[in-house]
């Protein structure tokens, strides 16, 4: 009796095993398959300039856009994700030092990276959040790339992304933002400018950096990833809803929050927008408020 038990067991044990076998095995050739998918994308024309304010407004939007928080703070590169079970991420050297761009690396490449989420031979980056830069003015994302194309070269040569299985599982279930390119109107085109006011419409615009956390509708959801808190919703209806325009900047300058907290950079980058204008702020609070 007792061997027909421990049998029955193991037929049960092989057959679990053998359904998240064959379960991986779908997630993994799904991803893969689309990781290998060519987009036919001709890039807008963007004119950049190096005047010393291009580049100064260059040099201030790499903060407040991010950039820094991926590629380092010298745009140099860095690995920002190693996770055992979900896979290693880097952001990569930006400059033309050992490991980073190509000295052919041309503007139509640096706008199919940015707008587009497009590697230069058609597939898309990994991790990369075009779909928020993809929503930049023209004169936004020529700053940032004249800024960075004036770097001077850093050598830093680092390892390649590498997904592991929980990283294919959740990028299989859409649980994992991996594919940017898979996120983008690829038929939209940039405006040429947007206007520093205290308006919703600048708010809105401005909170499109916002968007990769705390969803399009601002009010935030499920982790973004495994080891990652929930998000908040910041509308109107959540707890930022109750503050007042003050508190709200005092919050995305200094990381404390009126009721006490001090605000963990990696999960808010409040070093990040500490460097927003008043403007800028109060811009996005009339936004916020508008939800």
């Amino acid at each position: 009796m007792i061997n027909r038990i421990l049998k029955l067991i193991g037929w049960i044990v092989t057959g679990v095993l053998l359904l998240i076998t064959a379960a991986f095995a779908f997630f993994y050739f799904q991803v893969e398959a689309r990781l290998a998918k060519h987009y036919q994308v001709i890039p807008q024309y963007l004119e950049v300039s190096y005047d010393s304010a291009q580049l100064a407004y260059g040099e201030r939007l790499t903060l407040v856009k991010g950039c820094r928080d991926c590629h380092g703070d010298n745009l140099s590169g860095r690995i920002f994700l190693d996770d055992p079970a979900l896979g290693r991420i880097i952001g990569k050297n930006l400059t033309r030092g050992k490991g980073g761009l190509p000295d052919d690396y041309s503007t139509d490449d640096w706008v199919l990276a940015m707008k587009h989420g497009i590697r230069r031979d058609g597939k898309s980056l990994l991790f990369m959040p075009s779909y928020e830069f993809t929503l930049l003015s023209e004169e936004d994302m020529a700053a940032i790339i004249a800024y960075a194309r004036q770097l001077p070269p850093v050598d830093n040569q680092l390892p390649d992304h590498a997904l592991r299985p929980l990283g294919y599982v959740l990028t299989a279930l859409d649980q994992f933002p991996l594919i940017p390119a898979e996120r983008i109107d690829h038929s939209s085109t940039l405006v040429r400018k947007v206007k520093a006011e205290v308006t919703v419409d600048f708010g809105k615009y401005l909170a499109n950096s916002c968007i990769g956390c705390h969803r399009p509708d601002m009010k935030g959801g499920d982790p973004i990833a495994p080891g990652f808190p929930p998000v908040p919703d910041i509308t109107s209806a959540g707890n930022p809803g109750k503050w007042t325009e003050s508190q709200f900047m005092e919050v995305l300058r200094t990381g404390k929050t009126p009721e006490g907290k001090t605000l963990d950079p990696a999960n808010m980058p409040w070093n990040m927008t500490a460097a927003y204008t008043d403007t800028e702020l109060k811009a996005l609070y009339t936004y916020i408020k508008s939800l």
